[in-house]
């Protein structure tokens, strides 16, 4: 299998970076809709995340309970300023600088924002939401398959980390809050509403639409998504973050989309293991299903991922972790450790969930008949 064919394989499983999903995607409004990302002028410490048996996607916002959620989760939201080398229509070398949105995600910080919000920046500067400003930033890793990038401010100690909800117990119709902190005129913007929609697949272009990225499994919400909070957190009622923000429609008022925060949890804890991150793998070719899928495939189940390659090679990559499990073509994968696929996310999101080394057990429907197989999960690397 060649390099092109290889990075076919993206279902987390297999901004500005093009990348062709293997799985089918069914695109909001019809297939010729089109998205825009916005614009935008190792560690000790353990992940917040709730306590056992809590899920803050319960909870509703109350009368003045808006403005409680957005203050006490102000101070993990930071600005983000890069600079970046730019040419002149002369040649002319020259510095512009620009500004997006992170969420501080530890104590020691880890900054998660968007790849496309760093994306060309030869310096970084991080600025907290009292004005704290830090200048010795780092990359620290980029998700090749999503729009995600993690910074790392050096020698950062006691910053204010967010809490981190569960994105696969989202519901539509669940109240939520974005938060920005892009420096300048769109300081410290929050804007409310609901999930409008779950499993969203898109694909978002650059300011020029020259340069596009497939994006998938993404929560689309009426809360105004815009230049002052990309890359900064999706909230719950809770205060738990539960998405990223990152794109808006072109063309249609009131639809914003972010990254579920369930998906770059591996990546997360990764890092803050061993300081690097890849994400995580198992290598296939799939078909989301759907009913219409089900229907033109004769599939026994409504929802999960089908193992199929229209091409003339296998769905399962020779050599990767599933193939190591003993998956087949043609087998479904109905859920992950019992998250179940269609309804906690797709298995890309899933997957991305826990990191490379991690074992976990699938759920799938093989020749009719219900199996578990117990897979570890892989590095993806191009």
């Amino acid at each position: 299998m060649d390099k092109k064919e290889m990075e076919k394989c993206t279902c987390g499983c297999g901004g500005k970076l093009a990348i062709t999903l293997s799985s089918v995607a069914i695109v909001l409004a019809g297939a010729s809709a089109v998205f825009s990302y916005l614009s935008y002028q190792k560690a000790s410490t353990p992940l917040t995340f709730l306590n056992s048996g809590a899920d803050g996607n319960s909870v509703n916002f109350v009368e003045g309970s808006i403005a409680e959620v957005a203050e006490k989760v102000a101070e993990s939201v930071v600005s983000i300023v890069t600079s970046i080398k730019s040419t002149s229509y002369f040649g002319q070398s020259y510095d512009s600088s620009a500004a997006g949105t992170g969420v501080i995600v530890t104590e020691d910080g880890y900054i998660l924002t968007n790849k496309h919000v760093i994306d060309g920046a030869n310096k970084i500067s991080v600025v907290l939401d009292d004005g704290t400003t830090y200048e010795d930033v780092e990359v620290a890793a980029v998700d090749p398959l999503n729009d995600i990038a993690f910074l790392k401010i050096k020698d950062a100690t006691g910053l204010k980390a967010a809490k981190l909800g569960d994105s696969k117990t989202i519901s539509v119709g669940q109240q939520v809050v974005a938060i920005g902190n892009a420096l300048g005129q769109y300081q410290n913007t929050v804007t409310s509403g609901i999930i409008s929609g779950t499993g969203r697949s898109l694909t978002a272009t650059d300011s020029t639409g020259s340069m596009a990225e497939q994006l998938s499994d993404m929560i689309q919400t009426d809360a105004a998504i815009n230049s002052g909070n990309s890359g900064g957190p999706l909230v719950n009622a809770a205060g738990e973050v539960i998405g990223i923000n990152t794109a808006t429609s072109s063309t249609a008022e009131n639809v914003g989309f972010a990254i579920p925060i369930s998906s770059v949890k591996g990546m997360l804890n990764q890092l803050i293991e061993t300081g690097k991150a890849s994400r995580s793998y198992i290598g296939v070719y799939m078909v989301e299903i759907t009913p219409e899928i089900a229907k033109n495939y004769n599939l026994p189940v409504s929802a999960g991922a089908y193992l199929y390659n229209s091409a003339a090679y296998s769905a399962i990559v020779s050599g990767s972790p599933a193939a190591k499990a003993g998956l087949k073509d043609k087998d479904i994968i109905t859920a992950v450790n019992g998250a179940k696929i269609g309804v906690a996310g797709s298995l890309s999101n899933l997957i991305g969930e826990y990191k490379p080394g991690d074992t976990v057990q699938l759920t799938a429907v093989r020749e009719g008949k219900e199996i578990a197989v117990n897979i570890e999960i892989g590095a993806y690397t191009k």
